[in-house]
């Protein structure tokens, strides 16, 4: 067996045995001891059954229970607030640039002759910065955000090391801004996910791990017994990252097909055990918390933490079905992928009821629309990337533009819609201020929910029959690329949408930062926290 693909097997066994190990550790400090009582640690006492979200219900009268509740938890957010502003601004402007990039990737596809006087602008590089931008910049960097708001709330204490924190979010903004202008510039790795140059991409895994130091100090120093879920979500997601990025970008270590499975590997793993616990973990957060009631059941929510811990760790190989690798290593991804289906029913049972027994919410609150629409695509992703691993499927997707619809479904549809509800949902929060235009939130939503629509489903239509018409030996390599433009001319449209959704979002970011909209008011005769820390 080559060493690497060895490695990489000892390297997922091992942190099985670290996720075991946990659990272990969870079930002695009876953190499996559970009540349905715990899902209500994110709540002070008498404030469930009130719906939070200024946007949509408004702001409660001074002096009542819930308006007190805000100013507790404003200043529990002081510690962390300039880095999460930071990091929100940054990654709204990853977000419009990012989005540029991948239009103009698009277009490329169909106008093949268009700017092409110039190396940067040539196809590979545009969208492969925009792809890293997106991954790198607007996904993670607004996931960690997220993740560095909640984490101090469900643990009801401040921000520790709040300086290591701002620190790792610079270290991992300029390793972003230079791996990307290094692919412009032509210095890339050559491999999907990991094309930023290694001596680049050690920023990433610095910065990473500057910024989950705090949280686990956090976490240490809590003053809530119970770990919330979504505490396990971010926590394990912020210590996998840097040990997978840095696993993969080893110089030297990997070569030829070795390197192809240590690329899935970590592929997919960055999707499964990094975006996906930055999004189901906020998801869990602030579906309650909008709509004011405790997640249906308690124990299934880390059912679904514990089964992605335990089952993700291989699904990536099943990309390399018919790759000239072992049977055994691709039908053990196989395997893992359909076990994927546990944990996801076991989110999707706790989240979608939740949202339908409060359906009446998403009819005002535009931050909870954000966030159920991603929790639905998060169920609706992992379902057909399970089905999708399986060989009759995935001899017709692979190498297609169907596959890159389901992508776009998990990192799109499910990270990017739950963390725009949440960005509109904590905002508020950190500034002091309420929205300067709310109609702008729903013009956002429906500029990228029907963009996404037609951007989705051109793909994966035109994937399949482009997928069909390639098994088919009576048909050229010619005709069956030809019978794609239509998809991909839709394709660009539903992405021009989207992108303008996104500026929508951004310039109302800016906005909000730069002092616009209504000062919110807080108990008779306080300054909001917020404002007193310089908001």
């Amino acid at each position: 067996m080559p060493i690497t693909i060895g490695l990489l097997l000892a390297l997922s066994f091992g942190a099985s045995l670290a996720a075991l190990g946990f659990l272990i550790w969870a079930i002695a400090r009876r953190q499996f001891a559970l009540s349905q009582s715990d899902a209500s640690t994110i709540f002070e006492p008498g404030e469930t059954a009130a719906p939070d979200d200024t946007t949509a219900f408004g702001r409660a009268p001074q002096g009542s229970h819930a308006h007190r509740f805000d100013v507790i938890r404003e200043r529990i957010d002081v510690a962390g607030r300039r880095t999460v502003l930071l990091m929100a601004a940054v990654a709204a402007f990853w977000l419009v640039l990012g989005s540029v990039f991948g239009v103009i990737a698009s277009l490329k596809l169909h106008l093949p002759d268009w700017l092409v006087g110039h190396a940067p602008l040539t196809f590979g590089r545009m969208r492969s910065m925009h792809l890293n931008l997106v991954a790198y910049g607007w996904l993670s960097v607004a996931g960690i955000a997220s993740a560095l708001w909640i984490v101090p709330r469900i643990f009801h204490t401040p921000l520790r090391h709040p300086g290591v924190a701002i620190f790792g979010a610079m270290v991992w903004t300029i390793g972003v801004g230079m791996g990307v202008t290094a692919i412009g510039l032509g210095y890339t790795q050559g491999v999907e996910w990991l094309e930023i140059p290694w001596q680049i991409g050690l920023l990433l895994a610095v910065g990473g791990a500057c910024l989950a130091f705090p949280l686990v100090m956090t976490a240490r120093h809590r003053k809530s017994h119970h770990i919330y879920v979504s505490g396990w979500y971010f926590l394990g997601g912020l210590v996998w990252f840097p040990v997978l990025y840095l696993i993969a970008n080893l110089p030297g270590l990997h070569a030829g097909v070795q390197h192809a499975t240590v690329n899935w590997w970590f592929a997919h793993n960055v999707l499964g055990l990094w975006l996906t616990p930055l999004g189901v973990g906020t998801a869990y957060y602030m579906i309650p918390k909008i709509v004011g009631q405790p997640v249906y059941s308690y124990s299934l929510s880390l059912l679904g933490f514990w089964g992605l811990a335990l089952f993700y760790s291989q699904v990536g190989i099943h990309h390399l079905i018919g790759a000239p690798v072992p049977t055994w290593l691709v039908t053990l991804s196989i395997v893992h992928s359909v076990m994927m289906f546990i944990p996801v029913i076991a989110v999707a049972i706790n989240q979608h009821t939740t949202v339908a027994r409060n359906a009446w919410a998403l009819k005002q609150s535009v931050a909870l629309r954000f966030v159920a629409l991603g929790a639905l695509m998060y169920t609706l992703s992992s379902f057909q990337g399970s089905l999708q691993a399986l060989r009759p499927v995935n001899s017709v997707t692979h190498f297609t533009h169907y596959t890159v619809g389901h992508a776009h479904l998990g990192a799109y549809g499910f990270t990017s819609m739950v963390l725009f509800g949440a960005f509109y949902y904590m905002l508020p929060y950190l500034t002091g201020r309420d929205w300067p235009w709310p109609r702008l939130l729903k013009l956002h939503f429906w500029l990228v929910v029907g963009g996404f629509a037609v951007y989705f489903l051109a793909v994966s239509a035109g994937g399949w029959l482009q997928g069909v018409g390639l098994l088919d030996t009576g048909r050229s390599f010619e005709s069956v690329t030809r019978a794609t433009i239509p998809y991909l001319q839709a394709r660009s449209l539903g992405g021009s949408l989207m992108t303008l959704g996104h500026l929508v979002f951004a310039f109302h970011i800016a906005a909000l930062l730069m002092g616009k909209g209504t000062l919110r008011t807080a108990i008779a005769g306080e300054a909001p926290a917020a404002a007193n820390a310089g908001a």
